[in-house]
């Protein structure tokens, strides 16, 4: 098949939802497939060209993007899915594509529009909440507890306050488009032959939240990780530290529930190093916790994937105080995938990756989190147990294993599968 995989993100520079594309990409090239890329640029001139990244064509279409809050995001979304779909159909003809995958807010309604121009099966894979929340994350109140119940203007009104500080009325007007927005999405969705939840979670949230898809196809299919290249990689890695450390990695951001992460190591008296990989709007904030509480965390920035490979593969443990509602989080899979015990909130997809008390724990509450953390720091045994579990339950993670339940969904897909 000639498959054409729209998405926002791709390596060399990613975050995980690029590197799932990526793995996806170079599986089904492997089972024999051509596979075609195309990105879309946000802030770049209006122009496209072709580039490569290990072997692939990457198309890149670039499109402004002006950095104002709302006018950024019409320009990523009205705009672009007014232009965006004339250049995928003009892609998919001359190309022959037999199938268009789109893979993530960007792209996902453009590939469906540009697939039924272009008569080819449509799939979209939906790694987050962006259908059903305008900022894709269910987060509508500063209760930490608390996820948004539904999308209604109430609750609109309420998702703008903490996000808009003492200004946050100026944005009130801005509530009809927002919910213009949510609407278009999830009716242009709706158009895709097949929907690709990456979690049960996703899934059901889908369904419950987004009536326009009661009649489309919804396959559960998680992320890909490729195991054996993260395992060879981790393997040639250099231990970072001499010392056992705790380790987070990911984006500093209210939804990760970083603003824990101090508390969290305080409340468990750990005495070993935290290590903060990333960054993010809460750095600041969790640097400051660190230095009233006078612990040992130390904070690298933004690392590239060498670096992320290796200072997961050595660390004692993955705190994961993750508030939101994750949908599929790949730092989980990878940590799992090379048996480094977890200790983390339970939220959203993160129970199709932890088993609790048998690949990892899982904590309701920051206190319960605090509790975990200090069980595995004080049980070597624990953490032995609880990682070689999970190394052996993210064989499902394998990308060979995810792009085969894709390349199964293709084929169901295709108008002519001779």
């Amino acid at each position: 098949m000639r498959i054409l995989l729209a998405t926002d993100a791709f390596p060399p520079v990613s975050g995980g939802s690029g590197w799932s594309t990526y793995h996806l990409a170079r599986g089904l090239r492997t089972r024999g497939h051509d596979v075609l890329i195309v990105r879309p640029m946000p802030g770049k001139s209006s122009s496209v060209v072709e580039t490569e990244y290990d072997g692939f064509r990457v198309i890149e279409a670039g499109f402004p993007a002006p950095p104002l809050p709302y006018v950024r995001n019409y320009f990523k979304n009205e705009r672009l899915y007014r232009t965006l779909p004339q250049i995928l159909t003009d892609i998919l003809r001359r190309e022959r594509i037999d199938i268009a995958h789109g893979q993530h807010v960007l792209t996902c309604l453009p590939s469906i529009t540009a697939a039924r121009r272009a008569g080819v099966p449509a799939v979209c894979t939906v790694r987050d909440y962006w259908p059903v929340c305008y900022w894709s994350d269910l987060i509508h109140t500063r209760d930490e507890a608390a996820l948004c119940p539904r999308c209604s203007a109430g609750g609109m009104v309420r998702c703008i306050q903490p996000r808009g500080g003492t200004a946050w009325p100026a944005a009130l007007p801005m509530i009809p488009y927002m919910r213009r927005n949510l609407r278009r999405k999830r009716e242009g969705l709706a158009g895709a032959d097949a929907v690709v939840a990456v979690s049960t979670t996703i899934a059901a949230d889908l369904r419950a939240r987004a009536p326009e898809l009661s009649e489309v196809r919804m396959e559960i299919i998680p992320n890909p990780v490729d195991v054996a290249d993260l395992r060879a990689r981790a393997g040639r890695s250099k231990r970072p530290l001499p010392q056992p450390y705790a380790l987070y990695l990911g984006k500093l951001a209210p939804n990760k529930g970083t603003v824990h992460l101090v508390p969290t190591i305080e409340r468990a008296g750990l005495d070993w190093p935290l290590v903060v990989a990333g960054d993010g709007p809460d750095r600041t904030a969790v640097e400051a916790a660190a230095r009233r509480a006078g612990r040992d965390v130390r904070f690298t920035g933004w690392v590239d994937q060498g670096e992320a490979t290796a200072w997961l593969a050595h660390a004692s443990m993955l705190v994961f105080p993750s508030r939101g509602p994750e949908s599929l989080s790949r730092v989980l899979i990878e940590a799992s995938a090379l048996g480094i015990p977890i200790a983390a909130m339970n939220t959203g997809g993160t129970p199709d990756i932890v088993e609790d008390q048998s690949t990892g724990l899982l904590s309701a509450t920051p206190e319960e989190l605090a509790g975990d953390v200090r069980r595995l720091a004080a049980d070597e045994g624990l953490r032995g147990r609880l990682g070689a579990a999970a190394r052996e339950r993210a064989q499902r993670f394998d990308a060979p294993a995810v792009v085969e339940r894709m390349e199964r969904l293709y084929l169901s897909l295709r108008k002519d599968p001779a």
